[in-house]
């Protein structure tokens, strides 16, 4: 009989590999033959994308809202007509000529540049309407890409899409996403004592119950499960089974079978069909866990006591399904508490006990539940998990224990703060650093250079992006860093040189050329916001060709994103702005360059000699980063990368 054939010579646990050493050695194999590499792309409509990972950067394709519109119910005006409305002096309109009535969400019409709210507008004919106080331009307008500007980043790479995200991307013109499709996960049940749910059972029966814990488990991950028919205990049919579903299927679970009785051939299958890395583990419950290889793909064979097989699922098929979405590998949540009562543990396992939690008093106390393998119900009374180490004997009462949550899912990140200048190669390197290190997040804010070393000075940010010209010696940012960080230890690291000119509507209907052209009475201009480098620049540059920038149209009205004044452009609300190449590009634009500066990264020395930012500046050092800037246009990347100074 197959049960004999298969009897001689069968192995038992090749050892008990300590938890950390047995998912280093599976990964390690796992890598080595390729069967970890991301899932492939799949396009998906914003209605089916709830929960899933995006494969690629998300780029609006359109303003949000792509035009200016009411953001009140009430009359379109032209500012210049309001003026000098006073309660005792009333400045009357007439509809169709000097207002319109409009509703919040309409476009404001041509030739309108403010909304005046239906509850200050007094109606004193059926054409014409009284108003008491002046409107500013652009009051109560929601001006295009006051929400998102076309071109902008609108999610990263490695990016779990939640309903809030489909929101933001239908608003940036988007119907579908590109996202990496769901690893497909095959659970085959062995056992001829299996019996299907609902079914009238007899002595000897066992309900199959762990095909759905293991199934939603995965589901819930972001695989893609599939329970197989329950296969017999027989080598062969196993076997065939196991063969057939590794060619369908990214990754395979078999459960049960994994130990070493006469009628557990999981372990011997998986060495039959390609490689067994590992069999039998260090930990409690789990201790019969099996980790094979087999023509490419991951192959585990989970225990069948659904305690087991639930914590085994956890610790080794969870991070495989991470690794193919290229999504943070999740860590539970963790508390202190005080262990109730005495737990003997045997030595050399890690165990995982599962404990109730309460509140007495102010002390968090810990409980633990039935340890059996084989209780299911442990874990679903249990509140968290205390692992007792494998050289410990066990817990004295009153002692305090780690406690992980089983009821928070919460991930902890690692995060990068940048505040200071605008630019785009930064949205592009939180992408990057996303992709390579799915756990690792760079938060840019966009304060303007001088915000940027303030927010250093205060110790706020980890990095601050920077572009201050000295015009006494035209160096970049170094006369600054000494004046507003004395006696800090600083590291200037070069981003981009990049060009900064004249961003304009396309095909540059008013023929602009130079800064002397922004004097025009026919002209609007947008600015950027004081202590910014851009505005810094503008200004040297009104300085050096005598310019007054109160012969500036517009020179007051501010903006924190070159992207921002380049939908100032496109939406019609000025005429010219001064920002970067890419920006205009970004909104094709028409551009007239000025000049190139240099961009740099200001960097603590505390802080530069951090794991994390040396992980992101070799990211901005690398090739892929590299070629991804330079196709922006408007860079020049010779430079990125190198340190420009240390400042002590």
């Amino acid at each position: 009989m197959t049960t004999h054939s298969h009897r001689q010579g069968r192995r038992y646990y090749l050892s008990d590999i300590p938890l950390e050493d047995a998912l280093g050695s599976y990964f390690d194999a796992l890598n080595s033959e390729e069967a970890l590499s991301l899932s492939d792309v799949e396009v998906v409509p914003l209605t089916e994308a709830r929960g899933r990972v995006t494969a690629e950067p998300i780029w609006a394709r359109i303003s949000s809202p792509h035009y200016d519109s009411a953001a009140m119910d009430g009359i379109a005006v032209h500012s210049s007509d309001t003026i000098g409305a006073t309660e005792t002096s009333p400045i009357r309109l007439e509809i169709g000529r000097q207002a319109a009535w409009v509703d919040t969400g309409d476009p404001v019409p041509e030739g309108f540049n403010a909304v005046i709210m239906v509850e200050v507008v007094h109606e004193v004919a059926e054409d014409a309407v009284e108003i008491q106080s002046p409107a500013a331009p652009y009051q109560h307008v929601r001006p295009l890409g006051e929400d998102i500007v076309a071109t902008e980043l609108v999610l990263p790479e490695s990016h779990t899409l939640r309903p809030v995200d489909l929101g933001a991307c239908a608003a940036a013109g988007l119907s579908e996403l590109p996202v990496r499709r769901k690893p497909s996960v095959a659970v085959i049940p062995t056992g001829s004592e299996l019996v299907q749910v609902g079914s009238d059972v007899n002595p000897g029966d066992i309900i199959e119950f762990n095909s759905l814990v293991l199934a939603g488990m995965v589901d819930e991950w972001g695989g893609e499960a599939e329970t197989l028919q329950a296969i017999s205990d027989d080598h062969d049919a196993l076997l065939n089974g196991v063969k057939d579903a590794v060619q369908r299927y990214d990754i395979v679970l078999v459960n049960a079978g994994s130990s070493a009785g006469s009628e557990d051939y999981t372990a011997r299958v998986i060495e039959d069909l390609g490689k067994l890395v590992v069999h039998g583990t260090a930990i409690r419950p789990g201790h019969p866990v099996g980790l094979g290889v087999v023509r490419g793909k991951p192959v585990l064979g989970i225990p069948g006591y659904p305690v087991s097989a639930a914590l085994t699922c956890e610790l080794f098929v969870k991070p495989l399904i991470e690794r193919k979405l290229g999504i943070s590998q999740s860590a539970r949540d963790s508390v202190k508490a005080t262990i109730t009562r005495k737990t003997l543990s045997p030595m050399g396992e890690d165990e995982f006990l599962r404990v109730r939690l309460g509140r007495v008093g102010e002390k968090l106390v810990a409980s633990p539940v039935e340890r059996g393998a084989g209780v299911i119900m442990s874990l679903v009374r249990a509140d968290g998990i205390v692992r007792i180490p494998r050289f410990s004997e066990g817990l004295d009462a009153g002692s305090e224990v780690s406690v992980d949550l089983i009821r928070t899912m919460e991930a902890i990140e690692d995060t990068v703060v940048a505040i200071g200048s605008h630019d785009m190669t930064l949205d592009l390197l939180a992408s990057h650093v996303r992709r390579t290190r799915p756990r690792m997040t760079l938060a840019s804010t966009n304060v303007g250079s001088m915000g940027g070393l303030a927010a250093l000075s205060r110790g706020e940010a980890h990095f601050a992006g920077s572009h201050l010209l000295d015009e006494s010696t035209g160096e970049y940012n170094l006369s600054y860093i000494h004046r507003f960080l004395r006696g800090r230890s600083v590291v200037l690291v070069n981003l981009v040189k990049r060009i900064q000119g004249l961003i304009l509507p396309e095909a540059n209907p008013k023929a602009v050329k130079t800064l002397e052209d922004l004097t025009s009475e026919e002209m609007t201009f947008i600015n950027r916001q004081r202590g910014s480098g851009t505005r810094l620049l503008l200004d040297y540059k009104l300085r050096e060709y005598g310019i007054d920038p109160e012969d500036i149209r517009g020179y007051d009205r501010e903006e924190y994103t070159h992207l921002a004044v380049a939908a100032a452009v496109a939406g019609g609300r000025a005429d010219v702005g001064l920002g970067i190449l890419s920006a205009a590009k970004a909104m094709r634009l028409h551009f007239v360059p000025l000049l190139s500066e240099q961009y740099d990264l200001v960097i603590p020395t505390e802080y530069y000699e951090s794991e994390r930012v040396q992980y992101t500046l070799s990211i901005i050092r690398s090739n892929a980063f590299r070629k991804d800037v330079d196709s922006l246009g408007g860079y020049d990347t010779s430079m990125m990368g190198q340190v420009v100074a240390e400042i002590s």
